[in-house]
C-alpha cells in the first residue's frame, strides 16, 4: 500500500516540499486530535449535566427507588450496553451521522445512570473524583500521546485485565471485601487503557487521514477515551467517596 500518510515518506523530491508535507501532517493530526478529545470531552460533560439535573428533578423514582431499579431503570442501564455493542460491531456499516447520534444518546442514557451517584455519594465527593479523574486522565492521555514507547503490547493484557475485573467484581457480590482490591486494579487498569487508547488513536490517523473512514474513527475513538475516563471516575469514587449514609 502507498505510504502516502507517513509523514517520513521520502516521495517528496525536495526537502522544502517535505517539510511542507511534514507540516501539513502535524497540523493535520492535530486537528484529528482536537475533534477527538472535544467529542470525548463534550460527551462527559453533557453525563454529568445529565446526571446532576435529573438526580436534582425529584423524577428519579421513575428509574430508581429505594428497592433498586424498576423496569425503566433497567432499560436505562442497559441501553448502553446495547449501544456500544452495536457501534462497536456495526460500524464499519453505519454513516457517520448515526454513529454520531448513539454517541450522544449514550452520553444522555450513562448520565441518567449515573445520577443515582447523588443519593450514594456526597457532592464534595463526587466532584473530588472528577477532578482528580480529570488531571490523571489529561496526564496519562499526554503521556499516551507523546511517548516513544510502543504501548501496544500492552492492549492485549490490559484487555484480558478488564475482564478478569468483571468476574471479580461478579464476585465481589458475595465477597465484599474484595471492593478495595478491586477498585485500586480498576483504577491502574483504566489509568493505562488511557495512555494506550490515546497513542492507538493517533495511530490511527495514518491509516484514516484524508479517507471517509475519518469521521468514523473520530467517534469510536472519542467513546474509548470517554469509557476509560467515566470507569476510572467511577472506580475513583468508589475507592475515595464519602458515602451520605
Amino acid at each position: 500500500m502507498a505510504n502516502w500518510s507517513d509523514p517520513r515518506s521520502t516521495a517528496a523530491p525536495f526537502g522544502v516540499a517535505r517539510g511542507a508535507q511534514g507540516a501539513a501532517y502535524d497540523q493535520g493530526l492535530r486537528s484529528y486530535m482536537l475533534r477527538v478529545y472535544n467529542m470525548m470531552a463534550s460527551g462527559v460533560l453533557l453525563t454529568g449535566i445529565v446526571a446532576l439535573a435529573f438526580a436534582a428533578s425529584g423524577y428519579m423514582s421513575l428509574l430508581f427507588t429505594d428497592r433498586g431499579a424498576s423496569p425503566l431503570g433497567w432499560i436505562v442501564m442497559l441501553a448502553p450496553i446495547g449501544i456500544v455493542f452495536a457501534m462497536s460491531f456495526g460500524q464499519m456499516r453505519m454513516q457517520t451521522s448515526t454513529l454520531n447520534l448513539l454517541f450522544w444518546s449514550y452520553a444522555v442514557l450513562m448520565g441518567l445512570s449515573l445520577s443515582t451517584l447523588f443519593r450514594v455519594y456526597t457532592g464534595a465527593s463526587i466532584a473530588g473524583a472528577f477532578f482528580a479523574t480529570s488531571a490523571g486522565f489529561a496526564g496519562l492521555s499526554l503521556y499516551g500521546y507523546t511517548t516513544k514507547r510502543d504501548l501496544s503490547p500492552l492492549g492485549t493484557f490490559l484487555i484480558i485485565g478488564v475482564v478478569g475485573l468483571l468476574v471479580a467484581m461478579l464476585i465481589s457480590m458475595w465477597v465484599p471485601a474484595l471492593n478495595p482490591v478491586i477498585s485500586i486494579v480498576g483504577v491502574l487498569l483504566f489509568a493505562g487503557l488511557t495512555a494506550y487508547d490515546t497513542q492507538r488513536t493517533k495511530s490511527l490517523y495514518y491509516q484514516v487521514a484524508g479517507t471517509n473512514q475519518e469521521g468514523r474513527v473520530v467517534v469510536m475513538s472519542a467513546l474509548q477515551l470517554y469509557l476509560d475516563f467515566i470507569n476510572m471516575f467511577l472506580f475513583i469514587l468508589r475507592l475515595f467517596g464519602s458515602n451520605r449514609n
